[in-house]
């Protein structure tokens, strides 16, 4: 794995929502049918204000063809219709190089979409279909016209289970992988990576390291033994969720114990790995929405920052958009908006910005410049030192230096040990006698 992943930080776009694409189109609207929509080009817009973000990661959800969302593929091989084509991604691809921006890509190889052309020739053929291999299908009693038993993800119909055990599919991966890092991408989050057996990976992955031995490969795991799971799939890193929640959860429930217990799991694994750590994705409700007080807001960016991993930001969260993700259909929608055709030059007049938006932007960018200074954090290891409901002192360390997050999310100010720290690097503490002064609800990172 090459070194650049050391000092990525990726912000994290969906394509579909975010160039204002229709997401559920209506009969004769397919992305496959359409004539392209150059929408893509949007995204140029966007990149200076990652570079000023201090970002260096361009991550990327579905851009390939589909019918809906676009995790339901059906030309591994052509840019979505809805948002352009060939030459609209080799643009973007080229743009972003330009400032030293890498763009990850999003690989949904779990599943197909029903309208796939190589499910289609089942539905059609049968059994004698010459992609009938693809697939799990249950085709005993089956006769012509009848539908085709076969797995699919999570119970959604239109999305058909691949067969991992086939060769063909590996061939098929590979060839998708090999193709589009070959068009300039740098590496591939692997969509719904926990519900493919790993043994796959570990035949795919060699494979497309021969031909581009610096890409990065980050699974998408929501459950499941992660340390073993990267172990014999041989992936760099994992989503880690354990964290995401953690972070949300503990402050938003004042259980900051809860907290602790994540930032410990992440220790563990980084005997085997660096995870990719987040605090808002394309699936969840925002974090602004998630922590209802925005006080505790730089709270979660702060231990963002600072913990060990991969950074993703989701669009719009440096501006504090809020949403909540419902369970129903177009229940991401709220999570996934539409984005102006240019950065707005007065944060607040991002569409659906919180008022704490200046705030907000700033901060990100403080922080990401935190991290910039200390790029050892990406591996390094943290010690809890100070634990209640309401407050929480962490010190992360290598050799080469160690910062000290300390969070109170409690009515009262509170003096926490400052863990051998001497200075403020962000926030609002006061440092006497090895302790540090947190106001209430305040926050701060600290250094030598």
């Amino acid at each position: 794995m090459s070194s650049w992943v050391d000092h990525v930080m990726w912000w994290h776009v969906y394509p579909l929502g975010f160039t204002g694409a229709p997401v559920r189109p209506t009969s004769g609207e397919s992305g496959v049918a359409d004539a392209p929509q150059h929408r893509l080009g949007r995204l140029e817009n966007w990149l200076d204000h990652v570079v000023d973000l201090g970002l260096n990661g361009l991550a990327l959800g579905p851009v390939f063809a589909g019918s809906t969302h676009g995790y339901d593929t059906v030309d591994h091989f052509r840019i979505d219709p809805r948002l352009g084509d060939d030459g609209d991604f080799d643009r973007l691809v080229a743009a972003a190089h330009e400032r030293g921006v890498r763009v990850l890509l999003d690989g949904v190889f779990n599943h197909v979409g029903r309208a796939h052309p190589a499910f289609a020739a089942l539905e059609q053929e049968g059994p004698s279909a010459g992609t009938a291999g693809l697939f799990r299908v249950d085709w005993e009693g089956w006769q012509p016209g009848d539908p085709v038993r076969a797995d699919v993800f999570e119970g959604h119909d239109q999305l058909v289970a691949l067969d991992h055990s086939s060769p063909a599919v590996v061939d098929l991966v590979v060839e998708v992988m090999r193709y589009w890092l070959g068009r300039g991408a740098d590496g591939w989050r692997l969509d719904a990576a926990y519900a493919v057996p790993p043994a796959f990976w570990a035949q795919v992955l060699p494979r497309v390291r021969d031909a581009h031995p610096a890409a990065w490969f980050t699974g998408e795991v929501i459950h499941g033994d992660a340390l073993a799971i990267v172990a014999e799939s041989g992936l760099d890193s994992l989503t880690q969720y354990e964290l995401w929640q953690g972070v949300w959860h503990g402050i938003a429930d004042a259980n900051l114990f809860e907290l602790k217990h994540a930032i410990e799991r992440g220790n563990e694994l980084l005997e085997g790995f660096v995870p990719t750590t987040f605090v808002g994705n394309h699936d969840v409700s925002r974090i602004a929405s998630a922590i209802p007080d925005a006080r505790h807001l730089p709270h979660a960016l702060a231990l963002l920052f600072t913990l060990a991993g991969t950074p993703m930001v989701y669009a719009g969260d440096e501006f504090g958009l809020r949403a909540v993700k419902e369970e129903r259909l177009g229940g991401d929608d709220a999570v996934r908006p539409e984005f102006p055709e240019e950065p707005p030059v007065e944060p607040e007049a991002m569409p659906g910005a919180g008022p704490d938006a200046r705030e907000l932007l700033a901060l990100h960018g403080e922080l990401i410049a935190l991290r910039r200074r200390h790029a050892w954090l990406h591996s390094a290891r943290s010690d809890v030192l100070h634990v209640t409901n309401m407050a929480l002192v962490v010190r992360t360390a290598t050799g080469s230096g160690a910062v000290v997050t300390a969070l109170n999310i409690g009515d009262e100010a509170v003096a926490v040990p400052a863990g051998g720290a001497s200075s403020v690097l962000a926030g609002s503490a006061s440092l006497a006698a090895g302790r540090a002064s947190l106001p209430p609800h305040g926050w701060a990172v600290l250094g030598d």
